[in-house]
């Protein structure tokens, strides 16, 4: 297929040329191949120009942009490669804009490395954030795969890993300036802080070798009398249902817009009960307003309660149904009306006695999550039943070893009972006080103006930190962790946090999730031409949806040509 020109000599002696769309067909008959005209584009000096560009452009939609970059090249131009340029150009343009490039300058302005190392450091965020892989491959895809603006290449691991060492002492500082500068780009109101935890694994038979440690994990000198042996990489309680594997164990405090402010890493064996204090401690010196802390059960101490109310904070804690504490018995057995806050939200405040805690405690119950509960309780019973079914005929050291295996399956095992004579039984009662839980979670406030609406679904809120936790897991590839040495562990995991504060960053202000977003700006390329009279690297065209992301961003459109060399003779 081609276009073909024609011309015709007019009454007043020009000639006009004439454009047609055409493909030779092969006549079997004659034997000859003949034009066969698909579309006249009408005459050359009258070309709908516009309407050829459309054309070319729904077209080009249909190939690779480096499919595209080749199609379109003159033919007397070489195309040299093609790269992805839409995904870190974007990046790049909210680096900047949270000021998180002149912070690095400023900070390593007062050290011996290079300035580069800024460079360094946000083409690894951005590996993260685009196409997940080891430091190793991470120097390749920077190299051929990727525009970097303003990196000179190649880039070498050794200086991959330079830079990471220098963000470890750099965080702090650096920490408290990116947060300020995300509050004002998106007007945050930080009234409410969302805390958890998670742990990530180690692909390795081996935990790091013990060392000293001040009760938050840190490394201190030996004689300090506040400090425990302990490894980094070791081994502890697993959220991810790895205890054969030694971990650390990962922090992260979350605004309620989904904001990630902070990262902390501490050693696998660090329990939840006491970092919130740390937490706290570390951003106590931050220019934030009134703080309600939000967290979940696992650190709703005592000590922890009274360590965030200093200074005025407040807290709203998850508290536990189980387990038979006092304050959870007592506000249960309270009667009174449930308020509808949200479709799948009723809520109820109770009161319980001074001598018992002057806190605030709301009920709250979700009856899509109560079916799912009685659901999945039924069928736990009756796995129980089928399990215990004949076993009064067993001895009773085979009722024993039965029994053995029971108690390793958390859902069977609080449904088991045994008799005195040892015979084994549902326990009922155990059955109904479940049921009496089904849907319900208890909240602990100590902000007395909260309504207890806005405690509840500030307390819903934290499900933000919970999908951190899974971009973090599953599209920045939080895991595996390559690294050995504790540093570059800790590095890690605030690349990866980096990586998530820009993808929501650009999720809040655009409206679309963190994938799609990275499918459309990845089809955006830059291209290399080489000809008689040089080279140059001009981009691929926009597309609709390309422009209105980088509009809800405010980022500018990338220049049409990025370089131009001429060539020397």
């Amino acid at each position: 297929m081609y276009v073909k020109r024609s011309t015709r000599r007019m009454a007043d002696g020009r000639t006009v040329g004439y454009l047609q769309l055409a493909h030779n067909e092969w006549d079997p008959v004659a034997k000859v191949s003949r034009t066969k005209v698909l579309y006249s584009f009408g005459r050359e000096d009258q070309l709908d120009v516009a309407g050829i560009r459309r054309l070319v452009a729904a077209l080009c939609r249909l190939l690779e942009p480096g499919e595209t970059l080749t199609a379109t090249t003159p033919a007397d131009l070489r195309f040299i490669d093609s790269r992805a340029l839409g995904g870190a150009y974007t990046l790049d343009g909210l680096w900047r804009a949270l000021g998180i490039d002149a912070a690095m300058r400023r900070l390593l302005a007062d050290t011996r490395m290079e300035p580069r190392v800024e460079r360094i450091l946000f083409a690894l965020v951005a590996n993260r954030a685009l196409a997940p892989s080891s430091k190793l491959a991470a120097t390749r895809w920077i190299e051929h795969d990727v525009v970097i603006d303003g990196l000179d290449l190649p880039v070498v691991d050794e200086s991959c890993y330079r830079a990471m060492d220098w963000l470890i002492n750099a965080e702090p500082a650096l920490g408290r300036i990116v947060f300020d500068n995300t509050a004002d780009l998106l007007n945050l109101e930080v009234d409410l802080l969302f805390f958890d935890t998670t742990s990530t694994y180690f692909e390795t038979a081996d935990a790091d070798v013990p060392v000293a440690r001040d009760e938050r994990g840190v490394r201190v000198g030996d004689g300090d009398p506040a400090v425990k042996e302990t490894g980094f990489r070791t081994w502890g309680r697993s959220k991810d249902s790895r205890g054969d594997l030694p971990q650390i164990v990962v922090g992260m405090a979350v605004t309620g817009d989904g904001i990630p402010v902070r990262c902390w890493a501490w050693p696998g064996s660090t329990a939840d009960s006491a970092l919130i204090r740390q937490v706290r401690d570390d951003m106590r010196d931050w220019s934030l307003s009134r703080i309600v802390w939000v967290a979940d059960r696992g650190f709703t101490s005592e000590q922890n309660r009274r360590y965030l109310q200093k200074a005025g904070g407040h807290y709203i804690l998850g508290e536990k149904l189980r387990g038979g504490t006092p304050e959870a018995d007592a506000a249960l057995s309270r009667q009174g009306r449930y308020r509808h806050v949200a479709d799948n939200l009723q809520v109820k405040e109770v009161r319980l006695s001074g001598d018992l805690t002057d806190d605030r405690f709301v009920i709250c119950f979700n009856p899509e999550a109560a079916g799912r509960d009685a659901a999945i309780r039924a069928r736990m019973v009756a796995i129980l039943e089928e399990m215990i079914d004949g076993s009064d005929k067993l001895g009773r050291d085979k009722r024993a070893e039965l029994r053995g295996v029971i108690s390793t399956k958390p859902g069977l095992k609080r449904y088991l009972r045994t008799t005195p004579g040892g015979l084994l039984r549902i326990d009922k009662k155990a059955v109904e006080a479940e049921a009496n839980l089904d849907g319900k979670f208890l909240l602990r406030c100590s902000d007395p103006k909260l309504s207890a609406e806005d405690i509840a679904l500030g307390y819903k809120q934290l499900l933000e930190v919970e999908r951190g936790w899974r971009d973090m897991k599953s599209i920045i590839d939080l895991r595996p962790v390559y690294h050995r040495a504790e540093d570059r562990i800790r590095a890690h995991v605030l690349l990866c946090w980096l990586a998530l504060l820009l993808i929501r960053v650009t999720e809040t202000r655009t409206g679309q999730t963190w994938p799609a977003v990275r499918d459309e700006l990845q089809r955006l390329h830059l291209g290399t031409f080489t000809g008689p009279a040089g080279s140059f690297r001009q981009r691929t065209e926009l597309t609709t949806s390309q422009r209105k992301i980088l509009t809800a961003l405010g980022l500018p459109e990338p220049r049409r040509v990025f370089e131009a060399t001429p060539a020397t003779s």
